[in-house]
């Protein structure tokens, strides 16, 4: 038996436990492989069915309840810290917010079976509020049916699972090598993506203090609030006069923008990554009059500027 199964055998709860929590937090850290592999350890006599079931879920859980309450008591700062970090800047975590409003409760059952949804789904319950009971009810059922999608099979077909890990061990430390340089790889090719579709997106942009002056000098400007139900819930506040259409509207509504004066865009990205697609989508519908304003609301609040608070009760919209 190989040095690797032996320190899975003897250290495995512990790597197990980290590796699991690492994925709940954000981490591009896979855990599904070592489930697989806790799994098939049980299967083999060697490690706990009922411990291996419980770590994984408890790590789950903790994880899970770290963004629930970064959530709710951090709200629109948590969306931002998630798009930053987020490899894929042209969704912007639009798309689970999309899921959460359409679902509610019940998209955390099957967030971690869904690529992106696993780390803003409990970061999301927790702004809209979702008690802890009802938050624990539907993301301990999604928890445990994740842990169980991978660890059952493994357990299933330990002894299949131990022929490959035989079959590998006769490559030694190069099929490591090759699984972690995968993973690097793959990470590499999302940053450099990201860095590619920024560099494309560096079309003109307009700070908060020009839009400010251009305000306070009476010029005809029109702004566009494209942050959807759920950012809007999180900072439930606008700059006066803005128009709000969420970048889903927007294709069909692009007929209410006037094109005889300036349209600003701000959204709830910090690299204005979504505004300035939709400043590209804008130009070629003709509007040439626009720009991506630098740092959107949270700019436009920190210089001390005025907001308008939004009336509509947005989370009625959510289904929760």
């Amino acid at each position: 038996m190989d040095d690797v199964t032996q320190f899975l055998i003897r250290y495995g709860e512990l790597v197990l436990f980290v590796v699991v929590l690492a994925e709940q937090v954000g981490l591009p850290i896979p855990a599904g492989p070592v489930l697989l592999a806790a799994g098939a350890l049980a299967g083999a006599g060697k490690m706990s069915l009922p411990l291996v079931i419980g770590l994984a879920l408890v790590a789950c859980l903790f994880g899970d309840l770290l963004w629930y309450y970064l959530g709710r008591y951090r709200g629109a700062r948590v969306l931002g810290l998630l798009c930053r970090i987020s490899l894929e800047p042209d969704s912007c975590v639009r798309r689970t917010e999309n899921f959460f409003v359409s679902y509610g409760t019940k998209s955390l059952v099957i967030a971690k079976f869904l690529p992106g949804l696993s780390t803003v789904t409990p970061a999301l319950a927790g702004l809209f509020k979702i008690s802890i009971g009802q938050f624990l009810l539907y993301n301990g059922l999604g928890a445990l049916l994740w842990v169980l999608a991978f660890i059952v099979p493994g357990y299933l077909f330990s002894n299949q699972i131990e022929r490959l890990a035989d079959y590998a061990e006769q490559f030694g430390s190069s099929a490591l090598v090759l699984a972690v340089s995968a993973l690097a790889l793959y990470i590499m090719y999302k940053y450099v993506n990201r860095i590619r579709l920024l560099r494309e997106l560096r079309i003109a942009r307009i700070s908060v203090d020009e839009l400010k002056q251009l305000m306070d000098a009476g010029c005809e400007v029109m702004i566009v609030d494209l942050r959807g139900p759920v950012d809007r819930a999180a900072d439930p506040y606008t700059i006066p006069g803005s128009l709000q259409i969420a970048v889903e509207e927007l294709e069909l509504r692009h007929h209410e923008i006037p094109r005889d004066r300036d349209v600003i865009l701000y959204c709830a990205c910090p690299n204005e990554v979504t505004s300035a697609q939709m400043a590209v989508m804008l130009k070629r519908r003709g509007i040439k009059r626009v720009r991506p304003l630098v740092g959107g609301v949270e700019s436009w609040r920190a210089s001390n500027y005025p907001l308008t608070e939004l009336t509509e009760k947005v989370s009625e919209k959510v289904g929760v």
